[in-house]
């Protein structure tokens, strides 16, 4: 049975294809069967731009649990980030500083 679970974020920056980058407009969280890993449900990444071609996208399928790391690593890496802007180059970010588990 199909989840139909699926969040979408507007997404700036660039991501690769083969030998070639492309700006990306936005980034899919899915969780729902794999469709490439040898796994049951995964949580699938998918960033692309949508005025671009169907083949402008680049995408993972990760556990959950992987998932969890990567969130509990991007939640460290925004914390040490917003401390760099708000501290080290007196930007006036909102630090928030987070623990590492």
């Amino acid at each position: 049975m199909c989840t139909s679970i699926i969040e979408i974020a507007r997404a700036e920056g660039m991501a690769k294809r083969g030998d070639e980058w492309f700006p990306l407009t936005q980034a899919v969280v899915a969780y729902d069967h794999a469709r490439h890993a040898p796994l049951g449900d995964v949580i699938t990444l998918d960033f692309m731009n949508t005025s671009l071609d169907a083949g402008a996208r680049a995408a993972a399928e990760i556990t959950l649990e992987s998932a969890k790391a990567l969130r509990a690593a991007l939640d460290r890496a925004i914390a040490a980030a917003e401390f760099e802007e708000a501290e080290v180059r007196g930007k006036g970010a909102v630090v928030s500083l987070v623990r590492a588990a």
